[in-house]
This record gives structure tokens, C-alpha cells and sequence, in this order.
């Protein structure tokens, strides 16, 4: 059960031993080799351009990068668009950490009676809240669910970039 004035009592899946993945959603078993990537070793600016350097810092695994407790994170795909303004687009990858304790803003995967969802956690008024980033849909209130599970902390969300999204100029 949800705590009513705190996120202290939140249900963790991590703390229940049950599996992250309930109902529909499908784990594939078979993990592909993780192949580490050339990083280089300066930034590429996002406002005037300058000069290339072609040096190679290291080679980078995005495995690596991207996931801090192995035993701990899985990833899902988003659905829909209510965490639109948290960056979190229709389809995008998400990496989820179970060995972090959600707080106050966290994006969050959830299940509440049964249903996944990804939302803010919120406190507000001395009730704990599912928040969209979209104005179209309403928090969840999940002070008093009985069947209310935090998965885990979303760490990443990884989405493909439209290349035709600004048109040919």
C-alpha cells in the first residue's frame, strides 16, 4: 500500500520479489554481444560549428553507459504521449533502474491494479501522485491503492530522431 503523507511507504517490486515484467509484457532472453564504440574526445557544439578533431578518447559500450546495476535494470518501450513534455516520446527505449528508491519527481514505471504506466511520482497535499507530462491527462492518485507497485526509476529514454522534421530547407 501507498503511505499516505510520505514516498517512504511506497510498494518497491524491488522489496516484493516479484518479477518486472507482469501481464503482456515480453523479456527477450537472448542478450547480443556488446560491441564498445569510438568516443570522441570533444563535444560537438549544438551552436556554431568549429573545427573537427579527429582524436578518439576510448571506445564506449552504451551498455556501459547507460545501466549502473545490471541485476537491477531492465528496459520497455514507451507508449502513448502523456510524458511528452518529460522528453518521453511514443516508442522510445526506456532504461529502468529497480535499485533506485523513487523520490519526490521521479519518472517512474508503475502498476496500479495490474496496468503498467510511466508518470511522475509526486507528493502534493500529503498525497502521493502519478503526474503526466501532458496536460490532457489527470494524475492518478494512489495514496489509498492497495495495488500500487513502483518497477523502478526510469534512468534513460532513448527515441530515433525524425531526419525529415524540419523539412528541406
Amino acid at each position: 500500500m501507498i503511505g499516505k503523507a510520505s514516498l517512504e511507504g511506497i510498494k518497491l517490486a524491488s522489496q516484493t520479489g516479484i518479477l518486472p515484467c507482469p501481464g503482456q509484457c515480453r523479456i527477450q532472453k537472448s542478450m547480443k554481444e556488446t560491441k564498445a564504440l569510438p568516443l570522441y574526445l570533444s563535444p560537438v557544439p549544438a551552436g556554431f560549428p568549429s573545427p573537427a578533431e579527429d582524436t578518439l578518447d576510448r571506445k564506449l559500450d552504451l551498455h556501459d553507459h547507460l545501466v549502473r546495476n545490471n541485476a537491477a535494470t531492465f528496459f520497455l518501450r514507451a507508449s502513448g504521449d502523456s510524458m511528452i513534455k518529460a522528453g518521453i516520446l511514443d516508442g522510445d527505449l526506456l532504461v529502468v533502474d529497480r535499485s533506485i528508491t523513487p523520490g519526490n519527481g521521479s519518472v517512474v514505471i508503475a502498476a496500479v491494479e495490474g496496468e503498467m504506466t510511466v508518470k511522475y511520482l509526486a507528493k502534493k497535499n500529503g498525497r502521493v501522485l502519478l503526474a503526466p507530462a501532458n496536460d490532457e491527462y489527470p494524475e492518478l492518485d494512489i495514496t489509498e491503492q492497495e495495488d500500487a507497485v513502483i518497477w523502478g526509476v526510469v534512468t534513460y529514454a532513448i527515441h530515433k530522431l525524425n531526419a525529415g522534421a524540419l523539412g528541406a530547407r
